[in-house]
């Protein structure tokens, strides 16, 4: 097993060296479209452009924004249990970078993740020379892991995630021996829930190194985040405080139509309704402000300026990073990404953390453990609807009934409690008994 497992992944390092030059290709063609960073695009080849400091280095690496936010809090619980430490974080996404570089800790280095090329982690390895490469979810990159632990660099999974389609590609018999050799060069795998677990020890995950199960993301609402973003809160609040208001979050492209069929419906029965929508993509947003421009509604838009108007019934949100303290101003929150069958969710525990009544389609994905959890806890903290009819109904009763509005909202923050209580206290542990009392300070 282990001889073809080495064989696979110098196939796979062999394929990466010769595709090389038509990768660069494409990261020049993203960089054209605005995909990747305009002038920090060396960085995607391991050229840095930070200094690196003297002393014992962190490196942590998560894809985007959402996988980001769940490393801040273990970054920021290292930097006060370990401050000798020095912290380096990348992200993939252009995205992820804008809203992150405003939150992580002033020393903590951020750069752009280096491509699973082998020049590229090479370069990036060399010169960061971290004692520990921390990966968040899913980022299991074979050039990236083969060479850390070629170097003697510690390796751990935080928030490890192993959805059933990828689980399924793993275990297909070209990629079961890669995947088996990546996941033993492993000192710490820590599954966001005990399904993942599960799946990770079937991929022949060494069963020593996969700890029991802490979701992150929990610990995401927790973490102190400035409300400076929001420099109108104040205004915004009062502006509400006479309104019937909901919102949609990250809604993506195909889930409008759903969120615009409710808004109509509801307006008929509640005049003074506001419908606020923050769009998962703000350049998709561009398109459902166009829509409803030419649909005659009376909009406002954030951020180009426009005002809520006591006429004023949606509100398009069409910003990055201010999601959180628009879930502190609205009573309920419908969590987009669930409405369609090829989306996988999105996290709802930062909505429950805030207090509002949350609500979800039927397609919640990779945060359906979440889901389950919430509601095995209180029946009341999570409405998971299964079609758009029962959406409206839903919406309907909290808007229309105060007591019940009042209870779900209690429901979802006490159940939000409960399951984020000692999140980051297990990670920690167990990230400083595998990893941190092994390095040589």
């Amino acid at each position: 097993m282990r001889k073809r497992s080495n064989t696979i992944y110098k196939l796979y390092k062999t394929l990466t060296t010769t595709l090389s030059p038509l990768i660069h290709l494409h990261l020049r063609w993203r960089i054209f479209r605005g995909l990747d960073h305009p002038s920090r695009w060396p960085e995607r080849l391991g050229h840095p452009s930070s200094p690196r400091p003297s002393g014992t280095l962190l490196y942590f690496h998560a894809v985007s924004l959402g996988e980001g936010m769940a490393a801040i809090p273990v970054i920021r619980r290292c930097l006060i249990e370990r401050p000798e430490l020095n912290i380096l974080m990348t992200t993939t996404t252009v995205s992820g970078f804008e809203v992150l570089k405003n939150l992580l800790p002033p020393a903590v280095i951020y750069q752009f993740a280096p491509l699973d090329l082998p020049a590229a982690v090479d370069a990036f390895l060399s010169y960061w020379k971290p004692s520990a490469v921390i990966l968040l979810e899913n980022e299991l990159w074979p050039n990236l892991i083969m060479s850390a632990s070629n170097n003697k660099i510690f390796l751990a999974l935080l928030n490890a995630r192993m959805s059933e389609k990828s689980f399924r590609r793993w275990s297909a018999p070209a990629a079961l021996p890669l995947i088996t050799l990546m996941l033993s060069k492993f000192s710490l795998i820590l599954p966001l829930s005990t399904i993942e677990a599960i799946r990770f020890q079937l991929l022949q995950a060494p069963p020593f190194v996969v700890s029991a199960a802490a979701d992150l993301k929990y610990a995401v609402a927790e973490c102190a985040m400035s409300m400076n973003s929001l420099k109108d809160v104040e205004d915004l609040r009062l502006q509400l405080r006479h309104r019937l208001a909901w919102m949609a979050s990250s809604i993506h492209v195909g889930e409008y139509e759903v969120i615009l069929r409710a808004h109509k419906e509801l307006l008929q029965s509640h005049k003074n309704l506001l419908t606020v929508i923050v769009p998962r993509h703000p350049e998709h947003g561009e398109e459902i402000i166009q829509r409803l421009t030419n649909e005659g509604f009376d909009i406002a838009v954030r951020p180009d300026g426009s005002k809520l108007t006591s006429t004023t019934n949606i509100y398009v949100v069409n910003t990055l990073g201010e999601l959180r303290e628009f879930y502190r101003l609205m009573p309920i929150a419908v969590v987009g990404g669930s409405f369609l069958p090829t989306l996988a969710g999105h996290n709802i525990s930062e909505a429950m953390a805030s207090g509002c009544a949350v609500l979800t389609g039927p397609h919640t994905g990779h945060f359906s453990h979440m889901v389950s959890a919430m509601q095995r806890l209180n029946a009341l903290s999570v409405l998971q609807v299964s079609n758009e009819s029962e959406l409206i109904k839903a919406l309907h009763q909290l808007l229309s009934d105060p007591v019940v509005l009042e209870a779900r909202r209690l429901a979802a923050k006490q159940a939000f409690s409960a399951m984020s209580s000692g999140v980051l206290a297990h990670v920690w542990i167990q990230l400083d008994r595998f990893i941190l009392r092994r390095l040589s300070v």
